[in-house]
């Protein structure tokens, strides 16, 4: 799952073919590593992407591309304006077998003089960079990500400096001619697996497409090199030299492997991954925790393509999952603050309960209190409210009267008496804002969209657990909802709504749910409203069963096993007033117990990807 060599290679020559001599018509900047170039040519508008995400780099040509732009443009993005605005690519091309392209444009700078620019685009995980540079000399103009010294002593970007390539890696070049004693001396060299060998030795090779090659040989991955036998060797070369010779005369298969039981991307190339056809040899390689049943290989002439359908939804769940993180930085100190103060209260009850234990000592000290005198450190009396009338010890206080030392013991008697009450109900309080609060992590967690998100942080807005800032400043109470829940179809066409979050569990549950559909939530642990809309029919048990599964995935027991599930009729669920959001009473329940899989969600679910829509 990287952009290697070879998804490169087919990037640029689909970037070739399709903006070469092309305008630079626009350029926007949504986010601080993601830059767009809107790029006109041959009457067409294409959205050129250059991402330099430590987490999602990536280039492609862009169809659906709904990212807002800041109101006020970075400093990148106006240098960018300055210097390669309605100028034109006149080359893209692929560093040696590495992962950088280079992006060439003319343009006219200020005294009205022609001159070219290139964009090299660095797809190296967290040190991906976009640096603009001078073709004459390659100075850096600016870059995305600025490099000092206290960054990397090795290599700086930095405006003024010469721009020089990363180190090179001590590999070969596949594309080049290599023969096959050169190949067979390559891997032999390598102690370790044979796969490993494969893209250790040679350029721009994942570990995908190196078991992809081992696959196509019909050689064990895992072999060893020192115990591969001539024939292994060779076999490996003939598909080494194959897979090459295709990529080299430009023969692309882009393609993504899906996984239709839960109808997840696994995994993508610029040629067919067949090996996950024998996909129980890769479980350990994809994080899939459930039996591969179903895979399916979707195959477009656009390598563009693939990658937006791939990287749309993980490169939008990480961004919002870095935007979350001072929002749940800010719940989670709350909570650990609620946590101490239970813990607190917790030890005060049991105090508060050994009240009685005062209330005798007290009386006793007013039976007895003629024996004791002003000085004394302790009495011992015999207590006549047991069945033995055994003696007990009675602490005093020295520079205290015997009144005062009795009522002492009847004040500390009342005080955790009435402690006792006030307690329970903080303790009560507290159990309900934990709860709350826990509700409010796993609704982050749930986000699909930075509108959710904003929700979340609106309503902590205005319960007061976080200050306003900004645009929140300006967050007024909503009735009705800015995002929408999720809806899924159960097995008998029945339709299921699940809450994403508070706001979307109040408003199904109160606005949406008719009396007599069912309602589901998992029993003390903080998940989503489930809502089964019955449709004034009798819901069935299958329909049930799966509804109890959306609401334990839902929730904070998504991995456990037989989770308890609460039903009832809406009708018999109750909003009391002053609570907060997503809380509820409900009595006349039923539970389930399930044990909720990805594979019941995603056959629930509409199916991610229309293979006609690719």
């Amino acid at each position: 799952m990287a952009l290697d060599g070879l998804v490169i290679h087919s990037i640029v020559d689909e970037l070739t073919s399709k903006i070469l001599g092309g305008k630079v018509d626009k350029i926007s900047q949504p986010e601080d590593d993601e830059v767009v170039l809107t790029i006109r040519n041959n009457g067409i508008n294409h959205k050129l992407i250059l991402s330099a995400s430590a987490s999602n780099p990536r280039v492609y040509l862009a169809k659906n591309y709904k990212k807002e732009n800041p109101k006020k443009a970075p400093a990148f993005c106006m240098l960018l304006r300055k210097h390669i605005q309605s100028g034109i690519v006149v080359g893209v091309e692929q560093i040696g077998f590495e992962r950088i392209i280079k992006i060439s444009v003319e343009s006219y700078d200020e005294l009205k003089e022609k001159t070219t620019q290139d964009i090299y685009v660095e797809i190296m995980g967290r040190h991906s960079n976009i640096i603009l540079t001078r073709s004459n000399g390659d100075v850096i103009i600016d870059s995305a990500k600025r490099v000092p010294t206290s960054i990397s002593r090795l290599r700086q970007i930095l405006p003024g400096l010469t721009y020089v390539l990363p180190p090179s890696q001590d590999k070969l070049d596949p594309l080049s001619k290599i023969s096959e004693d050169e190949f067979k001396s390559e891997i032999s060299s390598y102690e370790g697996p044979v796969f490993k060998a494969v893209y250790s030795k040679f350029l721009g090779i994942s570990p995908i497409v190196a078991k992809e090659i081992c696959f196509r040989s019909d050689v064990p991955q895992k072999t060893r090199t020192e115990d591969l036998e001539n024939d292994q060797l060779k076999a490996l070369y003939l598909e080494f030299s194959r897979l090459f010779a295709e990529i080299g005369d430009r023969n692309f298969t882009p393609s993504i492997v899906v996984d239709r039981s839960i109808d997840k991307f696994l995994d993508f190339s610029c040629t067919r991954l067949t090996v996950y056809s024998k996909a129980d040899d890769l479980l350990k390689n994809t994080n899939t925790d459930h039996m591969v049943d179903k895979i399916d290989f979707i195959e477009t002439d656009s390598m563009s393509q693939i990658l937006e359908y791939y990287y749309s939804t993980r490169d939008s769940k990480d961004r919002i999952h870095q935007r979350a993180s001072d929002l749940r930085k800010s719940v989670n100190i709350k909570l650990d603050r609620l946590y101490n103060k239970q813990k607190k209260q917790g030890e005060e009850l049991l105090e508060a309960d050994n009240a009685d234990e005062y209330k005798l000592k007290g009386e006793l000290l007013t039976a007895y209190i003629y024996m004791i005198e002003k000085g004394m450190e302790e009495i011992e009396v015999s207590n006549f409210y047991s069945e033995d009338c055994g003696n007990i010890v009675i602490p005093l206080k020295i520079n205290a009267t015997p009144s005062e030392n009795s009522q002492r013991y009847f004040k500390k008697y009342n005080k955790l008496k009435s402690a006792k009450k006030e307690l329970t109900i903080q303790m009560a309080e507290s159990v309900e804002e934990i709860d709350y609060l826990e509700n409010i992590l796993l609704s982050i967690d749930n986000c699909e969209n930075l509108e959710e998100l904003q929700d979340i942080r609106g309503e902590l807005v205005e319960l007061g657990y976080i200050k306003a800032s900004g645009k929140a400043k300006q967050h007024k109470k909503q009735t009705t909802l800015t995002t929408s829940p999720h809806k899924f179809v159960s097995s008998d066409g029945t339709t299921i709504l699940v809450g994403k979050n508070n706001k979307q569990n109040d408003y199904l549950t109160l606005r949406i749910a008719d009396y007599d559909d069912v309602w589901m939530h998992t029993k003390n642990i903080p998940g989503s409203h489930v809502i089964i809309k019955c449709a004034g029919k009798e819901v069935s048990d299958e329909t049930l069963y799966e509804g109890a599964m959306l609401a334990a995935y839902f929730s904070k027991s998504r991995m456990s096993s037989q989770v308890p599930v609460d039903y009832t009729k809406k009708k018999n669920v109750k909003k009391p007033s002053g609570s907060k959001p997503g809380m509820v009473i409900y009595e006349t329940n039923s539970t389930a117990y399930v044990t909720p899989t990805e594979e019941m969600v995603a056959k629930l679910r509409p199916v991610l990807v229309d293979e006609s829509e690719i």
